[in-house]
């Protein structure tokens, strides 16, 4: 049977509010409106990239939704398994973002709690999603968000792993949403239905307690869960404005480590987004059969695009990054405008 979808996303989209430039929270006036979140940003990713892409959510029926499922419709992510939520007290997820200049951080204030995706349920989906895509992607931001969609969300995974897809799944630990212990037992409930993970390097120790040298770390954790791919990503930052990025990815069948020069001295505008621009950069790879080097460099150059363009999505061709590719790799001299 032929699947309509290469991948599709299970995750919540929250509206974005920030102040332009590097104006404080404290004492903006004007706050920026965009959509975002982890697994609508692989979405995205892969859809500029030339595939096809769904994205599984929650919504209240309001004009939030519209506005929400007009922008992803806008970047190629199809909005047909977007759930409504007619109940009272239904509502999208916010976060505030305060961008920084050095010495200042960055800094995210969240008002996503009790949000419409938090009561999303597995049995709202139609039946024929299970059977309609070649990859499916979620993070453990997803199972944060509430006991609830924890388990809905494994149930999901599960029902796609019975019926062939890929699973691919971003560990994404964020400390305010729950702790370290609680992560790692949902976790490591999921891990078995998982073929691709990305996981920090800060994740496999802290949460995990693995120690030795980074390969090491990746290799036993493929070997541990029957993993077919790991990747984490190695980011140096220079300053709130200038970063290095690379990463580094093992092949569990070919028992082969991948990576690449940095890409380095990044002009950052939004740093927010680029992790998961990685994800799509990679999962684009792998589901268009090309070699898991090219894996790597396609997860870096759509990181290192993204953190130049100002929202949590990616706005990027597959044109510009293969040029992106090129140049990074090029030794010779190169023109300082494309025109």
């Amino acid at each position: 049977m032929e699947k309509q979808f290469d991948a599709i996303g299970l995750g919540e989209v929250m509206l974005r509010l920030s102040p332009a430039g590097k104006e404080r929270l404290s004492r903006a006036g004007l706050l920026e409106n965009k959509p975002g979140g982890s697994e609508l940003n692989v979405m995205a990713g892969i859809a500029a990239l030339g595939l096809k892409t769904a994205f599984a959510t929650k919504l209240p029926v309001s004009e939030l939704r519209n506005f929400i499922t007009r922008e992803m419709r806008s970047i190629g992510v199809d909005d047909r398994y977007v759930v409504n939520d007619s109940a009272d007290g239904a509502r999208v997820g916010i976060y505030f973002l305060e961008s920084g200049a050095a010495p200042r951080k960055p800094s995210v204030v969240y008002d996503r709690k009790n949000s419409s995706a938090t009561r999303f349920k597995a049995e709202e989906l139609p039946e024929e999603i299970y059977t309609n895509t070649r990859l499916f992607h979620t993070s453990g931001i997803t199972l944060a968000l509430s006991d609830e969609i924890c388990a809905n969300a494994t149930a999901v995974m599960k029902k796609f792993k019975e019926n062939g897809a890929l699973i691919s799944f971003d560990v994404n630990y964020r400390a305010n949403l729950w702790g370290e212990e609680k992560a790692k037992a949902a976790i490591e409930a999921v891990l078995p239905y998982i073929d691709i993970l990305f996981i920090s390097e800060e994740s496999c120790r802290r949460m995990f307690g693995r120690t030795g040298g980074l390969e090491e770390i990746l290799k036993e954790f493929a070997a541990t869960y029957s993993l077919k791919v790991v990747a984490t990503t190695k980011r140096k930052i220079n300053s709130p404005s200038s970063h290095d990025f690379t990463s580094l990815l093992y092949d569990a069948e070919a028992d082969a480590f991948y990576t690449e020069e940095p890409y380095c001295g990044i002009e950052v505008v939004d740093r927010i987004g680029s992790g998961d621009a990685y994800v799509s950069g990679v999962l684009y790879a792998i589901l268009s059969g090309l070699s898991m080097q090219k894996a790597v460099e396609y997860g870096n150059a759509m990181a290192a695009v993204k953190e130049t363009v100002a929202g949590d999505l990616p706005c990027t061709s597959l044109k510009e990054i293969d040029g992106m590719i090129a140049a990074h790799h090029s030794t010779g001299p190169q023109s300082e405008m494309n025109r």
